[in-house]
């Protein structure tokens, strides 16, 4: 399997070393396993300047798309993606959030339905557990299937060495991922995943092309298999999940009579 690092930290402390530890158990369990890296700070991204570029018109208009198309390559590369984040105040990095920031667009329009992450972060006293899931719920917002966490307690100022207890959290967590990137196997998505997807694709005849206010969502959701299924077809689906879908799929389409949201440039 493919894995791609993707560090988030200004630096490589203690963060990098709980990952490090992972990566060697992912080799243990995957013996062809490819790893790549990459390090934001060192791609030098500007900060999201709201241009609306990718709502509008594509990803592909991003003022700072020489970056992004190098990273985007690399994650359509991988099978699974391992983030990395310091906790900052109970959330992600600057670095990090200026990254996703720029992948905003992909919450309306989800992309990587069939990849996985595996998200560690460390925190010297608490709010790891909120920096985890503001970004598997992002990630599984761009479509990620699956997202898993691992959040120590490093209580030290990048002098952290890993306890017998954490070691054990690490091979675990990391076991379970690279066992679930190895099967193959996509799960059923959440209902917090089928609901703005719907809600988007009810509201997307406001934005098809030669509408007033035609962007790259009215594009995405006028494929012939998205305008009458609830989900990515790649991505099994219960009964219920098919309904609750279809449901807001019409609130969306309802709504959209009333309210139509504007990009003006």
């Amino acid at each position: 399997m493919k894995y791609l690092v993707i560090n988030g930290s200004p630096h490589k402390g203690n963060t990098w070393k709980v990952a490090k530890s992972a990566l060697v158990n992912i080799k243990k369990l995957d013996s062809d396993c490819t790893f790549q890296e990459i390090h934001l700070l060192d791609l030098k991204l500007p900060f999201c300047l709201g241009c609306s570029n990718c709502f509008r018109i594509g990803g592909e208009f991003c003022p700072h798309k020489d970056v992004m198309t190098y990273i985007i390559d690399k994650i359509n590369w991988a099978d699974g993606v391992i983030v990395l984040s310091t906790t900052f105040n109970r959330r992600e990095t600057a670095l990090l959030k200026n990254f996703l920031d720029h992948l905003n667009y992909l919450l309306h329009r989800p992309l990587w339905f069939t990849k996985k992450a595996l998200v560690i972060t460390t925190v010297g006293g608490v709010g790891g557990n909120s920096t985890i899931k503001s970004i598997s719920c992002t990630l599984r917002g761009m479509g990620f299937n699956r997202c898993y966490g691992i959040s120590i307690r490093s209580l030290s100022w990048n002098d952290y060495q890993i306890r017998r207890k954490d070691q054990k959290k690490i091979d675990k967590i990391s076991a379970v991922f690279c066992k679930d990137v190895q099967s193959g196997k996509l799960h059923y998505p959440s209902t917090d995943v089928l609901i703005p997807y719907n809600l988007f694709r009810g509201m997307a005849g406001n934005y098809v092309k030669g509408a007033e206010y035609e962007t790259k969502d009215g594009e995405y959701y006028s494929d012939e298999y998205r305008k009458k299924h609830v989900y990515d077809k790649s991505i099994p689906l219960l009964p219920h999940q098919r309904v609750i879908g279809s449901i807001f799929y019409l609130i969306g389409k309802i709504g959209s009579k009333y309210m139509v949201v504007t990009y003006k440039k």
